[in-house]
């Protein structure tokens, strides 16, 4: 659509770029095409032509037309020259006054032609009557913008207070309606996010090296080119990629909101429903105890050197054997690059006397530190750790102080004091303290990890990695280190590892 019905630049002086805006993309009052028939017949009437189309969609009306992805760069002089702008009507301009009258006075000020399709010809801002029209027209799209938001919080309070959904949907979730467009009827569990989701969060959970992150996990789902969040919601709505990589900022929000054990949310806190418990309106993608393990597990500080989020094999196991530094990759590409030492050219002092600086080709190395693990663990089976939670109760009586916790902080705001609340408050508490008691009095099997067999050597789990990245997860497991010396030494490299799961020899 971007390139539709659009001609060069050759300087007529009628040279127009087509503005387009939606708040939402199937708004079929004001459709893309819709819009570009009533700017292309605007712009024919008025003796122009299209040169671009600015085109904001998914935006609100109250985002300040400079900041805007397709009108902005063209307001700022940065997307080429122009004579002017042609939009359907004022409001697709701007939905706010100042912002309206701001941009016409930018544009006018530059020597800009303004035309919309509700006004006949070129806005004339020196007619007084036009300047009139043009700042009853915002004023106009003002008001209609503050009802459509008064509309839209009133219908947020009134779901809220009913447990229905209005943001979007968490990761791991989809919105189903009974007709396109409707109301949800209701939150199913999204399988697809839910495989990818709780697989990290089992790497996460039970990793013991360190070395598997959020930020190592948001790189390998890129690199395995798993959908981020905004592009499995494209998806599931039917709307195109964007193609946008995994952060480790989004990955970890998703992982410890609460949001994932199936509640209603409001401003990152469960939404109460009238028993003082959060209203769950899904599912959840875990239990409150893995919810807070979680928590727990990357609330942590890390010690040491970052978790590598390269794709070589030793990138991180490498060391020098002059200095001990760890090995940097040299070289730019191909066959050029090796693992290497290069500490004393960054200056480090105690890598004053490494010289020579060990290096070796990275096919090499890896070859054989490949040839040396294989043949060292390869024929053994591996056993996959995971995190099991146990048999449920202490996550329920988790859940269950966290609601009494909550019931608690509220009470002390004093949201309880009311004396027809009063009661409501020592009945509810007291049911939750009967239950956590009940709870208590059974038998519970700790949550911890498990070792589980696979039926797999390690050897064709190295085979089947998809990268080697993986494969350095594999070595990672194992606390393989590898040790580089220089060209010429009486031993070019030492490789060491501890078998984790084998019994001792």
């Amino acid at each position: 659509m971007n390139d539709m019905l659009t001609t060069e630049y050759d300087g007529c002086g009628c040279c127009l770029v087509g503005v387009r805006r939606l708040s939402r993309r199937t708004d079929a009052t004001n459709s893309p095409e819709r819009q570009a028939q009533q700017i292309v017949a605007s712009a024919t009437d008025a003796g122009g032509h299209i040169i671009a189309w600015a085109d904001d969609w998914e935006v609100s009306g109250a985002t300040d037309p400079l900041t805007r992805k397709g009108f902005g760069p063209w307001l700022r002089n940065e997307a080429g020259p122009y004579d002017g702008i042609v939009a359907a009507s004022v409001d697709r301009v701007g939905r706010n006054v100042r912002d309206t009258l701001n941009t016409q006075a930018l544009l006018t000020g530059q020597g800009h032609l303004i035309i919309t399709a509700d006004h006949a010809g070129v806005w004339d801002f020196s007619d007084p009557n036009q300047e009139n029209d043009w700042m009853i027209k915002a004023w106009g799209s003002q008001m209609e913008l503050r009802a459509i938001q008064k509309r839209n919080r009133d219908e947020t309070l009134r779901a809220r207070a009913a447990g229905q959904p209005r943001q979007m949907p968490s990761y791991g979730y989809m919105y189903i309606r009974l007709v396109p467009m409707g109301k949800v009827d209701h939150v199913e569990v999204d399988q697809v996010a839910y495989a990818v989701i709780t697989d990290v969060a089992q790497r996460i959970l039970a990793d013991q090296t360190g070395k598997i992150t959020c930020s190592s996990e948001a790189a390998r789902l890129t690199r395995a080119r798993v959908p981020s969040p905004s592009d499995r919601r494209a998806e599931l709505y039917g709307r195109p990629k964007k193609g946008g990589p995994w952060t480790a900022k989004s990955l970890r929000s998703i992982l410890i909101s609460q949001a994932a054990l199936g509640y209603l949310m409001h401003r990152g806190r469960p939404v109460l429903g009238p028993d003082g418990r959060p209203r769950r309106i899904a599912p959840g993608l875990w239990d409150h105890k893995t919810h807070l393990a979680l928590v727990e597990k990357l609330s942590r500080k890390k010690a040491g050197s970052r978790t590598p989020k390269g794709v070589h094999r030793l990138s991180g196991l490498g060391f020098c054997g002059n200095c001990g530094t760890r090995l940097y990759i040299a070289g730019r590409s191909g066959t050029d690059m090796a693992y290497g030492c290069t500490a004393r050219v960054r200056g480090i002092p105690s890598a004053l006397h490494c010289q020579p600086a060990p290096m070796m080709a990275i096919p090499l190395l890896d070859a054989a530190v490949e040839a040396w693990f294989l043949a060292r663990y390869g024929a053994g089976e591996v056993m996959k750790r995971i995190y099991d939670p146990g048999t449920g109760y202490a996550s329920q009586i988790a859940a269950l102080e966290a609601d009494r916790a909550r019931l608690r902080e509220d009470r002390k705001a004093g949201l309880y004091d009311a004396a027809d609340d009063v009661e409501w408050f020592r009945t509810e508490y007291a049911r939750m303290g009967r239950e956590i008691a009940e709870l208590k009095a059974l038998p519970e099997q700790a949550p911890g990890m498990r070792m589980v067999p696979t039926g797999r050597t390690i050897e064709e789990d190295w085979y089947s990695a998809p990268d080697d990245a993986a494969r350095r997860e594999i070595l990672n497991e194992f606390d393989v280190r590898v040790v580089l010396f220089p060209q010429g030494a009486a031993q070019r490299y030492t490789i060491t590892g501890a078998n984790l799961y084998a019994p001792a020899a």
